[in-house]
Formats: C-alpha cells, sequence, structure tokens
C-alpha cells in the first residue's frame, strides 16, 4: 500500500498539486453556479479525443512499425541518428511529445544497442527529446498546452503555424548540423538484411512465455500496418483535427470517436492518461476562482501584463509548461507571447516540459551509471538551444 501510494505521489505529482490549489481556492471563493463556466469543455473534449486516437496507434504499433521500415533504408551512423531524431521531431507534431518519447525512446536504445553505439545513448536519447519538443511546438495538436492556447484564444491553425514555424524550422537546423558534425559517415550495415520485420523483432524482442504487448498480440510482427484497426484510426485522426479547427461540431467529434472504440478497443479507456484532463480541470478551477479575488487578480495581471513571454520561459524551468500556460493564461491576454513563451519554455531543465522525464527514466532505468552524464548532457544542449531560440524570439517579435 505505502509503495503504492508513492508511486502514484510521483506519478501524479502536478495532478496533485493542482487539486491542492483547487481545494483551496474553493474556501476562498465558495463553490457556486459560476464554477460551471471555469472548465473550457472544448479543450477538454479535444484532448480526450486525441488521446483516445493516439492510444490507438499505439496499442496496434503503427508508429514503431513505420520507425522499422525508415531504419531498413539506414547505412551510415549519422544517418541512423537522423533517422531516430526525425521520428519523435515529426511524430510530435501530430501524436504529442509525450506519446513521440513513449514510443520512440525504448526504440531507440535497442537500435543503438544493435548498432553497437551504446557509448552515444545519452546524447543521442537528448537530441530525440529535444526533437519531440521542438517538433510538437509548431502544431495545436502537438502537445496539450498548445491545444489549450488555439482553443482558449480563437486563434486559426494557419496563424498558429506562422506563429512557431520560424523557431521549429532554426531548430531542425540547428539539431540536424549537430548531429552532421558529431556523428559520422561510418557504415552501419546491421539493419541491412533485417528488413523491417526483422528490426520490429530486434527491438521488441518478445519471450514466448511472457505476455505479449499489444501490438503484437493484435496484430502480430507489422501485419499489415494494424490491418482494418489502421484505416479506422486515421479516419478518426482526420475527424479530431476537423474538430480542432472548428469544422466539425464538438459533439460529433465526441460521439464518433467514443463510440468507435467502445466498438473497436474498449482497453484503450483503461490506457489514457486521464491523469492530464483532470490536471487541467484542477486548475481551471483554481484559476477561475483566483480570478474573482480582485486584489490577486490585479497583482498578477499587472506582473504577468508586461513579459508574458520572457515569464512564460522562466516559469517553465521551475513548474513546467502546462501549469506555466494554464497559470498565465488566466490573467494575460497576449497570446502570440504566451504561445511562443510556454513553447520556448520547454527547453531548460528536466522539468520544463515533463515530457523530458520520459527520456530521462528510460535509460537511467537501463544504465542507472549515466545519470549524471545524462544530466549533464541534456542540460547542456538544452542550454544552446534555449539560448538560440530565446534569442530568435527577442529579435523577431
Amino acid at each position: 500500500m505505502q509503495r503504492w501510494v508513492i508511486n502514484v505521489l510521483k506519478r501524479e505529482t502536478v495532478l496533485i498539486v493542482a487539486a491542492i490549489l483547487a481545494i483551496i481556492s474553493c474556501f476562498i471563493v465558495p463553490p457556486d453556479a459560476q464554477y460551471a463556466d471555469y472548465i473550457h469543455v472544448n479543450t477538454i473534449s479535444q484532448l480526450v479525443c486525441l488521446m483516445l486516437v493516439v492510444c490507438g496507434f499505439q496499442r496496434i504499433g503503427v508508429f514503431r512499425i513505420i520507425g522499422a521500415k525508415l531504419l531498413g533504408r539506414v547505412r551510415t551512423a549519422r544517418g541512423l541518428i537522423i533517422t531516430l531524431v526525425a521520428l519523435p521531431f515529426f511524430s510530435g507534431m501530430f501524436v504529442t511529445n509525450d506519446v513521440a518519447l513513449v514510443t520512440f525512446i525504448p526504440f531507440a536504445l535497442a537500435v543503438l544497442i544493435m548498432a553497437g553505439m551504446e557509448d552515444r545513448i545519452c546524447l543521442v536519447a537528448t537530441l530525440m527529446t529535444l526533437g519531440a519538443n521542438l517538433g510538437s511546438m509548431l502544431t495545436p495538436i502537438g502537445n496539450a498546452h498548445n491545444l489549450y492556447l488555439k482553443a482558449v484564444s480563437g486563434i486559426g491553425t494557419p496563424e498558429f503555424l506562422l506563429i512557431m514555424a520560424p523557431y521549429s524550422a532554426l531548430a531542425a537546423v540547428l539539431l540536424i548540423a549537430i548531429i552532421w558534425f558529431v556523428f559520422g559517415d561510418a557504415k552501419v550495415s546491421q539493419f541491412e538484411n533485417l528488413g523491417a520485420e526483422g528490426i520490429e523483432q530486434g527491438v521488441l524482442a518478445p519471450n514466448p512465455t511472457q505476455p505479449q504487448p499489444d501490438e503484437i498480440r493484435i496484430t502480430g510482427y507489422g501485419a499489415g500496418y494494424g490491418g482494418w484497426r489502421t484505416v479506422v484510426y486515421s479516419l478518426l485522426f482526420v475527424i479530431c483535427l476537423l474538430g480542432v479547427g472548428g469544422v466539425l461540431p464538438l459533439w460529433l467529434m465526441v460521439a464518433v470517436v467514443v463510440a468507435t472504440f467502445l466498438f473497436c478497443d474498449r482497453r484503450a479507456f483503461r490506457i489514457v492518461d486521464w491523469g492530464l484532463p483532470l490536471t487541467f480541470c484542477m486548475f481551471f478551477i483554481f484559476i477561475g476562482n483566483m480570478r474573482r479575488v480582485p486584489a490577486f487578480y490585479e497583482l498578477a495581471q499587472s506582473l504577468v501584463g508586461g513579459h508574458p513571454l520572457e515569464l512564460g520561459v522562466a516559469f517553465s524551468q521551475v513548474i513546467s509548461n502546462v501549469p506555466t500556460t494554464l497559470l498565465l493564461s488566466g490573467f494575460s491576454d497576449a497570446w502570440r507571447e504566451l504561445i511562443i513563451g510556454t513553447n520556448l519554455g520547454g527547453m531548460g531543465t528536466l522539468i520544463a516540459s515533463m515530457a523530458s522525464l520520459i527520456s530521462y527514466k528510460g535509460v537511467v532505468a537501463r544504465y542507472p551509471e549515466h545519470r549524471g552524464r545524462y544530466l549533464g548532457v541534456y542540460t547542456g544542449m538544452n542550454v544552446i538551444f534555449l539560448i538560440a531560440l530565446v534569442g530568435l524570439a527577442l529579435v523577431i517579435e
């Protein structure tokens, strides 16, 4: 029981803190009819639907199969690392940085071992984490706080893309430059004759006596990219994009996605991380209540109003960028600056973006002796990217 409590505290720290703040604020502003207006239903609905669809894709192994097929074409160390970093960079734009790292960090660790490049694991995992965070910041669906900022600000998808495009473009150039100079063109022939299925088997290495991973249990190794489920989930993803873009009514998107998963894969409802939408709800309650305290609201508005971009970067280093987004957006409507600040704020410290902890835990679980080395490499690389991108923001904004 004690271990379970400790695990919950570690896993849901942000949710617990948000819940405590929400409860405290309820004593300051007792519950009334206005509470119903606090929750941003559009954001929560869009977030849950996207989480379900992405979970469905994960459970049939689509992302891993695509990665294995791409690796089958790799011939050099430089090409291998570019591929491994590109996978979370581009997939993060559509399936969030968290999912990209959950999928591809274990994949990359196994691939680097197969390629005899274990000594580069800390650097490669860091570059992949940067790739996921920097790629996901381009799109409204790349991460949870972008989805919220788009919904609450009313900014259209094309405008959102234009706001973040210079930063993602510079980030891509920096990533390629680092990989190009650090990794040579030494031959990597381990994947040439394996094929996508062989690479996938080598990465997952299932034990026949143990329960199989979902993507193997459901579809077998690369069986038709998940068969009919891939077609269904792809259609659902398009429906989600149309819902986020305001083309489809919210109720229709929710009804179609939920009904489809009740029919196709009920287990997805148990696997989805419900802590994230609950965290949003707790922060909505806290911010909604504190906005009704005149003295606090005026003070917060005066502090945030002048420097939302800089505060977005600074606060993210301490409390991560999702809570920062929810807090600052309650007291400022400088949406462009908030979008840039909270996205760039995902770089820096290990907790600046909670998704970064996925990579850290994945590396340290397999190589506990590399804990200090990973933190050093991660912090150094993140500082370089943070300085470069904040510098760009100061020039063009």
